[in-house]
């Protein structure tokens, strides 16, 4: 059975965006027009119509017409084990690098480690782990999710147990750790492309289905991993920039 017919509307709207033939700001042909163009009835072009809105390629502006979303500067984040030793927000610094205002909202809880992270951690599933919720902003924009997950075996009771609270809070895992014996030798990170959830794409303002870069970060001690995260990236909004140095010696 074939795509009904405001889908391959939809279809060939999406394709003249994305090709530019409809360029940032410009209004889309009216419903009518559209109708007209493609041989249907209002309602079902108006659905065409509709389902681009839902994924954010277009803007509704009532008693205006439809406009192509204007796409957002791409922006860099910088993946350096040398940068996040130093300690900071290397988030922080990458925005301020580039004149943006960056920052983050988190909350953070305790639960049982699902399977797959706790495999990351090389602990026993269900064993506590300390989950953190990230959303970091760009001058007050949502640009970037993450979900961090640390061993509570080795933070519960110490000074570092909430990663934005107390006297260490928002330093960064590497520093964090290191106050409490634990020094992260090296990090390891699988990139891969998917469509957001539901929920991914609600707080990073995108269309239903749009893809994301996630970042799958763990650090290592020389004994064990000590925090792993998934990291959420629109890529039409950033670019990873890999920063690998080279032994000279």
């Amino acid at each position: 059975m074939g795509r009904p017919t405001y889908q391959r509307i939809a279809d060939t709207l999406r394709q003249r965006i994305i090709t530019g033939a409809y360029s940032p700001g410009e209004r889309l042909p009216s419903r009518q027009a559209l109708a007209d163009e493609h041989g249907v009835g209002p309602r079902v072009a108006a659905d065409a119509v509709q389902q681009l809105v839902a994924e954010g390629y277009v803007v509704a502006r009532t008693g205006s017409g439809t406009y192509v979303r204007p796409r957002p500067p791409v922006r860099r984040l910088t993946r350096s084990w040398y940068r996040e030793s130093r300690g900071g927000s290397p988030f922080r610094a990458d925005m301020a690098a580039q004149a943006v205002r960056g920052g983050w909202e988190s909350t953070s809880e305790t639960l049982p480690a699902p399977d797959g992270i706790a495999e990351r951690l090389a602990i026993e599933p269900g064993d506590q782990v300390m989950r953190t919720r990230y959303v970091f902003t760009g001058d007050g924009e949502p640009v970037m999710l993450s979900t961090s997950y640390e061993p509570l075996e080795l933070t519960r009771g110490t000074a570092v147990v909430l990663p934005e609270d107390g006297p260490h809070a928002s330093r960064g895992v590497v520093e964090r750790m290191r106050q409490i014996g634990q020094h992260i030798v090296h990090a390891g990170e699988i990139v891969t492309a998917r469509p957001a959830d539901d929920d991914e794409a609600d707080r990073l303002q995108l269309g239903r289905g749009a893809v994301v870069m996630v970042i799958q970060r763990t650090y290592y001690t020389q004994d064990r991993p000590v925090e792993t995260a998934d990291i959420v990236v629109p890529p039409d909004r950033y670019e990873l920039a890999y920063m690998i140095p080279v032994d000279q010696g």
